[in-house]
């Protein structure tokens, strides 16, 4: 490794920090310039290292999220200090929390003048801050400790359960210098950052027991398990078993949505009647209802493959435990299974193929009405005519019923071709994700947003355009937070869900230099969409929807507290 000096024997923190991301096989830096790391974002894209500028921190800080799960490295945000530090946190938290490697960068004030609260520029203690929100929190305070600090970074970004860490590079730091020499011996490739981690024979023995004996065994696929890449293991499991499996929302593709053994459409039936359910990358949290009656059986015994230990029993008994990587986990399942065969009984697997049948026929009704004003579902029915062409098309999704109703119409025949909100439910995450999907695949983009959920991030469809990436944004617009109909109980201003009627997003497009759309029947959004993918290039289409579509708070309508305080009729 040679380190780049700025004399004949001297380096500087700027490029000891970027020889060191560099060595380390990073090819790509999300973030927003300003003071102190401006120079050091124009290091790293002078020495290669491709830099995607932002408009906020935060839609830097979720591509690099994306790029994490997409790729299985850290992703990398830059952020300035203070408050451009605090706007990529946000994304750093929810990286963590989706279990997402990811390393936030920031530049920080001085040390002597914060620690003292003397008022430094844009003072704050972020390494504290960063703690409670991260999966590790370092801060490098010699040129020296950059390496080091590179290394630790990215080995608690990506081993064991994946996460967001903090790095905290003070400005004086990026400015010291040191001999070019010595510099190169302070720098090193991370070797094996995520080993595998074998599961235990007997738990191994313990988990082919207990499905073998299940009369109506389950298979619930969470993101983590798209995350792992072992998807030839997943889907040789599956289909030798023949156990039902239940996809979450950024697991599908993982097996085609179009596989007999999904029960996607006869979730419910599925849930409440398994009797042994085997958890791979899935963790009982609010999105599965915490494993708990009426949503499940009261008598259901769970089977959980987690790389970390101290998820289970989080919420029900884990009646067989696999501490292990997805991969390593499933493999030991099979070899064991050849001595132990576990199948799905017919009986159970006929009743869920007769609700999902009964249940798809009830869809296609559904999708087959066409309102006008459109609505969501005959809306959803022609972007997902389009996909249905276009199998190598990411998607990203966000919204209340843009989401949960696109989760249901769209299928998806890849893995990790479907990003959405995630664990925290997180609005904004939009541009970010759909930015890093594009740059990190090269393949095109639909990002299928609500109206509110889209202000969120807009002004990132500028970097967009600025970049030139092959992104369509299709706009569900009702004109509200949920719907736009809401009456004001006070005249002069419109009620707190209502945004502005009939917003044209499409000349967000046309403002920056991409293609806009402006739609109001399903024809006309199928021939918009079609145009914008083979356009290859940024594309707004705007879905002019009923204000009165869509329901309060999507699917979550029972999480909005009532009050205990109003009189009963």
């Amino acid at each position: 490794m040679t380190t780049h000096s700025t004399s004949a024997d001297l380096t500087d923190g700027f490029h000891v920090l970027v020889d060191a991301l560099t060595l380390n096989g990073v090819e790509t830096i999300y973030g927003l310039v300003g003071i102190p790391i401006t120079d050091l974002a124009r290091l790293a894209q002078a020495s290669g290292i491709r830099f995607i500028g932002f408009r906020h921190e935060t839609s830097a800080g979720n591509a690099a999220a994306a790029a994490g799960f997409l790729t299985r490295r850290p992703g990398i945000c830059l952020t300035v200090s203070g408050p451009g530090f605090l706007n990529g946190l946000v994304a750093l938290a929810n990286a963590t929390t989706n279990c997402f490697p990811m390393i936030q960068i920031s530049g920080s004030s001085e040390r002597q003048l914060v620690d003292l609260q003397r008022g430094d520029y844009e003072e704050l203690d972020q390494l504290a801050a960063a703690r409670p929100f991260a999966k590790a929190a370092y801060r490098i305070g010699r040129v020296q400790d950059i390496g080091l600090g590179v290394a630790r970074a990215i080995r608690a970004a990506v081993s064991g359960r994946p996460g967001g860490v903090y790095l905290d590079v003070p400005g004086a730091v990026l400015g010291q210098a040191m001999d070019a020499a010595a510099a190169a011996e302070t720098l090193w490739r991370v070797v094996d950052p995520a080993p595998r981690q074998l599961p235990a024979p007997e738990a191994v023995d313990r988990a082919v027991r207990l499905l073998a004996q299940a009369q109506r065994p389950l298979i619930v696929l969470g993101k983590g398990a798209a995350y792992a890449r072992a998807d030839n293991e997943i889907r040789q499991f599956v289909e030798s078993t023949g156990i039902p499996f239940l996809p979450m929302s950024m697991a599908k593709g993982l097996l085609p949505d179009s596989h007999p053994q999904s029960a996607a459409a006869a979730r419910s039936l599925a849930l409440g009647r398994a009797d042994v359910v085997m958890l791979v990358g899935a963790r009982l949290n609010w999105l599965l209802g915490h494993g708990e009656p009426p949503r499940w059986s009261a008598d259901a015994k769970f089977i959980q493959v987690d790389i970390e230990a101290s998820e289970f029993d989080s919420n029900r008994p884990i009646a067989a435990p696999l501490a292990g990587d997805i991969g390593s986990v499933i493999t030991a399942l099979l070899d064991r299974m050849r001595e132990l065969p576990v199948a799905a009984p017919t009986a159970w697997t006929g009743e869920l193929a007769e609700r999902r049948a009964s249940n798809d026929a009830a869809m296609r009704q559904r999708l087959a009405d066409d309102p006008h004003p459109m609505r969501f579902h005959n809306a959803l029915r022609a972007v997902r005519d389009v996909l249905a062409h276009h199998p190598d098309v990411y998607v990203v999704n966000e919204g209340a019923n843009a989401l949960d109703i696109a989760r249901n119409v769209i299928d998806m025949h890849a893995p990790r071709h479907r990003l959405d909100s995630g664990t925290w439910a997180v609005m904004g995450i939009g541009m970010g994700y759909a930015i890093a999907a594009a740059v990190e695949t090269g393949q095109r983009v639909v990002a299928i947003e609500g109206d509110s959920a889209f202000g969120f991030s807009a002004m990132e469809f500028e970097t967009v355009c600025r970049y030139r990436l092959p992104i369509t944004v299709v706009v569900l617009n009702n004109g509200g937070v949920y719907r736009g109909d809401e009456i004001s109980a006070r005249g002069s201003d419109p009620a707190p869900t209502v945004l502005s009627a009939q917003a044209r997003h499409e000349l967000i497009a046309h403002a920056f230099g991409g293609r806009g759309y402006h739609v109001t029947t399903p024809a006309e959004l199928q021939s918009a969409l079609s145009e914008a993918l083979a356009s290859h290039g940024p594309a707004i289409v705007d879905c002019q929807l009923d204000p009165a579509a869509g329901t309060e708070s999507g699917h979550l309508a029972d999480l909005n507290p009532k009050s205990a305080a109003t009189p009963s009729a």
